[in-house]
C-alpha cells in the first residue's frame, strides 16, 4: 500500500459559511449604544464613493505618506517611552522592597532586644 503525500495531492476544503451573530432583544436593550449591533439594510444602488476609486494627486499622496511616517515614528517613540518607564518602575519597586526588608528586619531586631530586656527584668523581679 503506497503512502500518498497530502502535499502532492492538495487538500480541498469547503468554504465555511458562518451564520450572523444573533443578539437577543432583551440583551440588546441592556447594552450601551456603542456595543449594540447596528444592522443596515442592503442598498439597492451603490453609493457614489463605493463605485468610484479615489485617486490622490501626487502632492496629496506625498502628504499622506509623510503623515503616516510621522504617526508611525510617534507611536514608536511612545512605545519606547512606555517601556523605559515600566523598567524604571520595576527598578524602583525593587529598591523599595529592599528598603522595606531592611526596615522590617531592623524592627524585628529592636523588638527582640526589647523583649529580651523585659524578660531579664521580669526574671530579676521574680527572684
Amino acid at each position: 500500500k503506497a503512502v500518498v503525500s497530502t502535499q502532492s495531492t492538495g487538500i480541498e476544503r469547503k468554504p465555511v459559511a458562518f451564520r450572523p451573530l444573533v443578539v437577543p432583544r432583551n440583551l440588546q436593550k441592556s447594552l450601551p449604544f456603542k456595543t449594540k449591533p447596528k444592522v443596515q439594510k442592503k442598498r439597492k444602488k451603490e453609493l457614489y464613493l463605493t463605485k468610484r476609486a479615489v485617486v490622490m494627486e501626487p502632492g496629496e499622496r506625498r502628504l499622506t505618506t509623510l503623515m503616516q511616517q510621522l504617526l508611525t515614528a510617534q507611536k514608536d517613540s511612545d512605545k519606547k517611552k512606555l517601556e523605559k518607564k515600566k523598567r524604571e518602575r520595576e527598578k524602583h519597586s525593587q529598591e523599595v522592597a529592599k528598603i522595606e526588608a531592611k526596615k522590617s528586619s531592623k524592627a524585628k531586631q529592636e523588638r527582640k532586644k526589647f523583649y529580651q530586656k523585659n524578660a531579664k527584668k521580669d526574671n530579676m523581679e521574680m527572684d
